[in-house]
């Protein structure tokens, strides 16, 4: 790898909730790399804080405090990146608050609600909404939002998990509308210890996660033996290189040691019909369909080629995931060993698999029997 690629020296980013915990982390790191950095958070005193971290470092870094959940102060702050540096290369979104303690949507007060949502949700639209638009004129940059395992509802809660899942789908959206102008979106899920992720209420919560089944053993220690935020510094740091310019729409989760990247699962195939052919499902057909998994290629056979489903599930691409063995390793074996299924008309149907091939081809296959066919 080019290490010209993978160097930041001059690279002009903006950190949002930089005063503390994962924000500061990537303020520090970045402007170690040599990254001029405007650092952003609601407290002047704290912000002052980061500065005195990063006084020796090479990048320049200079403090913007307000709150970026304030539209116009959102627009104020991406201004400042310009009228100091000259251009913007990266938005890092880290800004955020914890869900108060005990609330569920059995008792939120809508007023705890609509903060949560305003400061994870609306901040990251803000701060994106006046910087996109310059880099896509541009025609580079980079935009990191951070999002949380909270969004899967595995913490429970209400605001929180609703702005962090809010902020994953925005950047999936965003990353392909920005696709033709080069600019890349990603988001980071991050594990680390922080002031949301420390002291005795935190830690009364995920042990209640825990007693309730909610959390299992293993996460809840996760959770309460949380890493340096320093670790999950370097993921910010490498996804506004240029080194990961091809990097977009991707959710990354970053604690400690590990690295990882949320697979974007095609639907499991539960049962089909041309409803070209076919009346719309009733509700007995669909209380089978749903408490009923297909297990077998043999079953899946069935369905694919029965009612002309087969040229419509391709006409459509539509993603298919089996569970159990793989049903082209499946086919494969009945024509090599010259098998047919009784009313099945496995001849006919691998005729019709090898004439779609001539416009569809297998994209990914692997042992978690998941294929995807597409138009070449």
């Amino acid at each position: 790898m080019n290490s010209e690629k993978l160097s930041l020296k001059g690279k002009n980013a903006i950190v949002t909730g930089s005063s503390m915990g994962i924000g500061q982390a990537i303020a520090v790191r970045l402007a170690a790399e040599g990254a001029n950095v405007i650092i952003n958070a609601r407290g002047e005193q704290a912000l002052n804080e980061t500065l005195a971290l990063t006084n020796t470092l090479p990048g320049k870094v200079i403090a913007c405090c307000g709150s970026v959940s304030d539209f116009d102060f959102a627009g104020q702050l991406i201004q400042s990146c310009l009228d100091h540096f000259g251009s913007i290369d990266a938005l890092i979104n880290c800004a955020g608050i914890a869900e108060p303690e005990g609330t569920s949507i059995l008792n939120i007060d809508p007023k705890d609600w609509q903060q949560l949502i305003d400061v994870h949700l609306h901040a990251t639209f803000n701060t994106c909404r006046h910087a996109a638009p310059i880099m896509a004129k541009q025609g580079y940059g980079a935009i990191i939002n951070t999002s949380s395992h909270a969004f899967l509802g595995m913490y429970g809660g209400t605001g929180y998990a609703s702005g962090k899942g809010a902020v994953t789908s925005l950047s999936y959206a965003m990353a392909m509308d920005l696709k033709e102008h080069k600019v890349r979106v990603n988001v980071v899920c991050p594990g680390a210890k922080t002031r949301l992720s420390t002291g005795d209420d935190y830690e009364k919560l995920i042990k209640d996660l825990n007693s309730r089944g909610l959390l299992d053993d293993s996460l809840m220690e996760a959770s309460l033996n949380p890493p340096d935020p320093s670790y999950v510094s370097s993921l910010y740091a490498y996804l506004i290189s240029d080194a990961a310019q091809e990097i977009s729409g991707r959710v990354f989760w970053g604690a400690g040691g590990y690295v990882g990247h949320f697979h974007r699962n095609p639907d499991q195939l539960l049962g089909f019909k041309n409803h070209e052919f076919n009346p719309p499902w009733t509700i007995e057909e669909l209380d089978k369909k749903l408490t009923n998994k297909i297990n077998t290629p043999e079953e899946l056979f069935q369905v694919l080629y029965s009612g002309k489903n087969l040229h419509l599930l391709f006409r459509q691409k539509i993603l298919i995931k089996l569970a159990g063995s793989a049903l082209m390793k499946w086919l494969q074996s009945k024509q090599k060993n010259n098998l047919h299924c009784e009313k099945l008309e496995l001849k006919n149907f691998c005729a019709q698999l090898k004439q779609i091939n001539n416009t569809y081809r297998i994209q990914s296959f692997n042992q978690s029997c998941t294929f995807t066919w597409i138009k070449q």
